[in-house]
């Protein structure tokens, strides 16, 4: 089975930095032009979809994603959003209407949550498990909206009546979901088309695949994997190496304490993870061959970045893959010419390994796939 490449939206802003501080704080925001630049260039390159975040320092998804649906010809969407601060029901008719509108472009990312503060924010005060309870529930609601038949759901956490949509989107939009506890293993195992991780070394994230499909086996099941990470990919490993050893330069330690304060306070399992891989010293970040956790030193989520030539990381991807990894969400910093960078060079290289099947052609590429009038060079 060929692999799906995804790139990233970076809609709380974007610069050289993975967390830019001082009066050059995201040299990039987040503007409608920006944000359909980078969506044209992951078309362009042949990236199959782009994940759009969520949270408060983020632009909300949902519109985002319908605003450069309009722009864009064929790439799709992934939408990030929490169960807990939108009704099912509203969720159902949204994405039914993005079907619509988009051609069918719409893929659904559901987070329930892990930082307790962000939660409390949006006015969420349940716990780690009810959050996941309560995740199923809304997925269940989510499908029997879909089915064309008023649907009813009495959950531990959410009831419904009679739960419809004008029209069933066409096609049903695929869920992404992730999650490293037993709670959200088990809702992966039931409701998932798509079980995300973050990127852990081989070894720490084999036990969780083998884990979700089993426990997917055991529902009747059989999702998909993807897995999330970022990456710094160049010609030669040297010149790749150089461009990690600057963007560590440029962590402000103050903003690394704080951002390590911060994770040891989180509920989140997968946050728990990420942060012991390197436990906040700067002299620990190599993790496994080309994994390199200095992303997680001040940013939370995803915190580790595949680092080397093409060909190296096009070697861990395939890694991955063979474990069980079909689909990958990747970024970098800063993502409009990290785009063009990964998509001429990584992207290449899978390909001539038959990894990556081509996208469908947008109407900016030549007869071999490749940019017609965008390339890397002119985005520099």
């Amino acid at each position: 089975m060929s692999i799906k490449v995804h790139w990233f939206l970076p809609t709380a802003g974007d610069s050289r930095d993975v967390v830019a501080t001082g009066p050059d704080a995201h040299r990039r925001p987040p503007s409608l032009e920006h944000l359909a630049l980078v969506a044209r260039a992951a078309e362009h390159m042949g990236f199959d979809a782009v994940l759009t975040p969520t949270g408060t320092w983020c632009e909300d998804a949902w519109i985002t994603c319908a605003a450069l649906s309009q722009q864009t010809t064929r790439l799709r969407f992934l939408v990030a959003f929490r169960p807990g601060s939108i009704s099912p029901t509203l969720a159902a008719q949204q994405a039914a209407t993005f079907q619509r509108m988009s051609g069918g472009r719409l893929l659904l990312n559901i987070v329930t949550g892990g930082d307790p503060t962000e939660m409390k924010r949006f006015g969420d005060f349940a716990d780690h498990d009810q959050r996941y309870q309560r995740t199923a529930d809304f997925i269940s609601i989510l499908h029997g909206a879909w089915s064309g038949t008023p649907y009813d759901h009495d959950g531990s956490l959410l009831k419904v009546e009679g739960a419809t949509v004008q029209l069933p989107p066409d096609p049903r939009p695929e869920i992404y979901f992730g999650g490293a506890s037993p709670a959200a293993e088990s809702v992966a195992a039931r409701h998932a088309d798509v079980y995300l991780a973050w990127g852990e070394p081989l070894e720490m994230v084999a036990e969780r695949v083998d884990r979700v499909r089993k426990l997917a086996a055991d529902e009747g099941r059989t999702p998909r994997f993807g897995i999330r990470l970022h990456v710094i990919t160049r010609d030669t490993a040297d010149a790749a190496w150089a461009e990690a050893d600057r963007v560590l330069a440029g962590m402000d330690p103050a903003a690394i304490a704080a951002a390590q304060a911060n994770f040891e306070k989180t509920q989140s399992v997968g946050q728990q993870r990420m942060a012991s891989l390197h436990g906040g010293d700067p002299a620990r970040l190599v993790v496994a061959p080309n994994l390199w956790a200095g992303i997680g030193l001040v940013r939370g989520g995803a915190g580790t970045a595949l680092v080397g030539s093409h060909v190296e990381v096009a070697d861990r991807i395939a890694e991955y893959h063979e474990l069980g990894f079909d689909e990958f969400i990747l970024s970098g910093h800063p993502h409009l010419e990290e785009c063009l960078t990964v998509g001429e060079g990584l992207l290449g290289e899978l390909r001539s390994r038959d990894l990556v099947a081509d996208a469908p052609r947008s109407p900016w590429t030549d007869e071999h796939g490749r940019p017609a009038n965008l390339t890397a060079s002119a985005a520099r």
